[in-house]
């Protein structure tokens, strides 16, 4: 078959390149940010218990019950929360439905990936603002004519946290800018922008069960904005798929949202060991910046990024390279279990 069937929109298109995933009995896999634990166990009753003859029934297409979970857990009303199958499904109807003008959009130049892709998708005109040389976002340079922003904070791959208060500031400055923040990594550090949205009708926040709430194979993500904005993206849904979870999805996030108890803990593991992995990892030679996700971003002061993932690699240890200008030296390692350090941190000292 040759390609003379594809739309224009195909012919264009150069799709998200998605974390390898490798299928070795014994291997080390921090190239995803996966969660290095299973999810509550309260989830797995949920779950367990929600199987059964009402499969064959719909969904709530509205996620009602999740939605007043989140509404409780937020003080927030109801309506200013949008489900969805993922929030990379969430992150395409935004681009789609708020982030489409005739102006730029902005946003910073190492960055979640899959950004550039949707603007090729929709047609979205983009224009990309630099890290500072401590790959840090000033929202200062983004002081310009544009028809909205778009960032993840912490930001991916690089994990570095921008406060909140520059955030509020730029917000203050520039009311008819739509602001997208996309906090997939926050609950590892920072504080939510999700406090920021009763005061701003221009800013709207993503979240995702994936990380922190260890559902990344149910697909569960959210956005939270004033109702103006979630009736912008519930007009999009429901254009194109009026039933985006899955009635198990929206029983195993129901229930992880409500073990607080689970979630406080687990998450309170993981940045003590991203913190210690920050540290080995300095120990060998490694600049680590300062992370505040569930991966370290780092660079050896002597050997080559890409040799070290493929020695790596050999092992069945497995990380995230980009190849991508101002960041080819660096690689990105998921926070894992503290064995699994310690098999990456041998394999490490033994190619150095």
């Amino acid at each position: 078959m040759t390609n003379q069937f594809w739309s224009p929109i195909v012919q264009r298109l150069k799709p998200y390149q998605a974390g390898e995933q490798p299928d070795f009995a014994d291997m080390v896999k921090l190239n995803t940010n996966e969660h290095p634990y299973g999810p509550s166990p309260k989830v797995l009753e949920a779950l367990h218990a929600a199987i059964g003859d009402q499969l064959r029934l719909y969904p709530d297409p509205d996620s009602s019950r999740l939605r007043a979970a989140l509404s409780n857990y937020f003080s927030l009303p109801s309506d200013h929360f949008f489900i969805g199958n993922g929030s990379d499904e969430v992150l395409a109807h935004v681009f789609n439905g708020l982030l489409n003008h005739p102006q730029p959009l902005l946003f910073p130049d190492i960055t979640y990936s899959f950004y550039k892709t949707y603007t090729s998708l929709y047609g979205i005109d983009y224009k990309t603002i630099p890290l500072n040389s401590a790959f840090q976002i000033n929202l200062s340079d983004y002081q310009q004519s544009s028809g909205a922003i778009i960032f993840a904070n912490p930001n991916a791959p690089t994990g570095v946290y921008l406060p909140l208060d520059h955030l509020s500031g730029y917000l203050d400055d520039h009311p008819d800018v739509l602001v997208v923040v996309d906090e997939a990594y926050i609950d590892f550090g920072g504080q939510s922008a999700i406090a920021l949205v009763h005061k701003y009708p221009n800013l709207l926040v993503v979240h995702t069960f994936s990380k922190s709430r260890a559902l990344a194979g149910l697909r569960v993500g959210y956005a939270v904005g004033q109702p103006h904005l979630i009736r912008a993206l519930e007009r999009i849904k429901n254009s194109f798929n009026s039933y985006p979870l899955d009635r198990l999805a929206q029983v195993a996030a129901e229930a992880a949202l409500l073990d607080q108890t689970w979630f406080s803990n687990v998450t309170a593991k993981i940045i003590a060991d991203r913190d210690a992995l920050a540290r080995s990892m300095s120990q060998l030679g490694f600049d680590v910046l300062p992370s505040a996700a569930n991966f370290i971003f780092v660079r050896h002061q002597h050997a080559n990024a890409a040799r070290i993932a493929e020695s790596l690699r050999q092992q069945h240890v497995f990380v995230r390279h980009f190849n991508q200008e101002r960041v080819l030296e660096w690689l990105r390692i998921t926070v894992g279990q503290p064995a699994q350090h310690q098999r990456l941190l041998q394999v490490l000292q033994t190619f150095l």
